[in-house]
């Protein structure tokens, strides 16, 4: 006995594992290669979501975002308006097209520059706006990924409801079982 304890002792003894620190020279351990692997993809997905970070808007600024979403509703609207008026009061809507005739070509180059221009930077505004989501997304993705994981262990592991009991003679892999049936639930029904 004195022996074996020695050779464990000197295997497993002083809170170390000799053997496990031997196998970790060949072999990567797992545990800690995935702690590695979520440290650094931690910090990758924090690095990127700083980028697009932005600083807490106050009250001025929400009062503009919702100014610079009322040129194209209204844009929307006026011209439904226009085909409306059109049908309705059609002498109404004739002599105001007359004064637009009237615009130089100049201001219509102008307006349609401003336009361009402000659907431009509205479209900028929303596009790092959706890089910014997709970087929220893709941070979420491990903890998703680790979720469905989980699910589908759980749905390969038998639940209590679909362990059924077996009749006498139904399971032919399990002898043992086979005879306690024949026996407890067998002999009940005989006697």
């Amino acid at each position: 006995m004195g022996l074996i304890e020695k050779l464990l002792e000197l295997l497993f003894g002083s809170g170390r594992n000799v053997v496990r620190e031997t196998a970790e020279i060949f072999l990567e351990n797992r545990e800690e290669g995935a702690a590695r692997e979520t440290e650094m993809r931690g910090a990758a997905l924090a690095q990127f979501a700083s980028e697009f970070k932005l600083p807490r808007k106050g009250h001025f600024d929400r009062f503009m975002d919702g100014l610079n979403r009322i040129p194209r509703p209204l844009m929307a609207f006026g011209t439904i308006g226009l085909c409306v008026s059109a049908m309705v009061d059609p002498i109404w809507f004739a002599a105001r097209m007359q004064g637009i005739a009237l615009v130089p070509q100049p201001l219509w180059w102008l307006l349609g520059s401003i336009v361009s221009f402000y659907f431009g930077a509205r479209f900028q505004v929303k596009s790092q706006e959706f890089q910014r989501s997709v970087a929220a997304t893709m941070s979420a993705a491990s903890a998703v990924s680790a979720n469905v994981d989980a699910l589908a262990a759980m749905k390969d592991t038998p639940s209590f409801s679909s362990v059924r009991p077996q009749t006498p003679g139904a399971s032919a892999a399990n002898p043992a079982l086979n005879d306690w049936q024949a026996r407890h639930i067998g002999g009940a029904e005989h006697e």
